[in-house]
């Protein structure tokens, strides 16, 4: 019976350290934004800096280019599977999103975050754009507060 409940205490600890990050609001930030096709061959990448900020329910991301140019595009997630087994460094999300521009376009995507090996990356797949995945190598991913 000791052992049952030492297990069930470890299996819940766990969880709520699995879910550590997963109900805060975070920032991660690129240097680099890479662009894939269909098959995940690399078509070209950007020397620029994306800062991506999030919750459970809002997204903002915002590309600054070299030439002091930005973009800033702000939206709702609609679902958001978060599963790290070491916050910030080992695990996966999963969400659904819709970007919208400041031009007043937008587009739904589904991004995933995923920590291999303490490094992190993010994808971005847009059914309207299935030839163009974005693919962003995390150099700085960590808690808002």
């Amino acid at each position: 019976m000791r052992t049952i409940l030492i297990t069930l205490f470890l299996l819940a600890a766990g969880s709520a350290m699995s879910f550590a990050q997963c109900d805060k609001k975070v920032t991660l930030v690129s240097n680099k934004t890479e662009h894939l096709d269909a098959n995940g061959n690399l078509k070209n990448a950007d020397d620029e800096k994306t800062t991506i900020e999030f919750n459970n329910t809002d997204i903002a991301v915002t590309v600054s280019h070299d030439n002091g140019d930005g973009d800033k595009m702000t939206g709702k997630i609609h679902s958001n599977i978060c599963n790290w087994q070491v916050p910030f460094k080992t695990g996966k999300t999963l969400l659904n999103i819709t970007l919208n521009r400041e031009d007043g376009q937008s587009r739904d995507f589904t991004v995933t975050i995923e920590g291999k090996d303490g490094k992190v990356t993010l994808w971005a797949e847009s059914k309207e754009e299935p030839d163009d995945k974005i693919q962003l190598p995390i150099d700085k991913f960590e808690e808002l507060k």
